[in-house]
């Protein structure tokens, strides 16, 4: 059974799911792979604990309170690749960002392999089922491009500035594959 709510957000309604007990999804509404992971149809249920705890959470987030991602019991779907690579995503500082490079190099290190695809990591971003919490709009292309946020690039700008990330350096690429 899974369960959902929704949250008023500085850069619109947001839909928290739940499995009753851990955070299984967060999505900005309309963006690619809305409610992606979640195979049945949710129940609107708000009074989950979990729920009124995530809301507190994204309460202190966009009052740039930094909470971290573990503060939440979180358990998004997805594949071994996937789980790791959202792991990294946990471990980026609130403020900062890094590349789909940089976690293809920790992925292949902790995977034996010599190489690892930034665009496999890309993947696995882009499917980020917690946005936000799991903060995939942290991660940026290695020239500094601003692309690949399901949530739309405006919304990760929004977010980044949020955290007031040095953008100098940041651009919007002419072709993006962002929404």
């Amino acid at each position: 059974m899974f369960y959902f709510t929704k949250y008023n957000s500085d850069i619109g309604i947001l839909t928290i799911a739940s499995d009753g007990q851990n955070i299984i999804g967060l999505w900005i509404d309309g963006q690619k792979h809305f409610l992606g992971t979640i195979n049945k149809e949710p129940i609107q249920k708000d009074d989950l604990d979990v729920f009124k705890s995530c809301k507190k959470w994204l309460d202190k987030y966009f009052a740039k309170e930094q909470p971290f991602p573990y503060e939440l019991p979180l358990k998004p779907i997805g594949s071994n690749f996937r789980q790791f690579v959202w792991k990294c995503l946990c471990e980026i500082p609130y403020g900062q960002v890094t590349t789909y490079g940089e976690i293809a190099r920790k992925a292949a290190a902790e995977l034996g392999r010599e190489t690892m695809s930034a665009q496999a990591v890309g993947g696995a971003v882009s499917n980020n089922p917690i946005s936000i919490i799991i903060p995939c709009h942290r991660v940026v292309g290695t020239n500094g491009s601003l692309t690949g946020y399901a949530g739309g690039i405006g919304k990760k700008i929004k977010l980044l500035e949020l955290e007031d990330v040095d953008m100098s350096r940041l651009f919007v690429p002419k072709k993006s594959t962002a929404m």
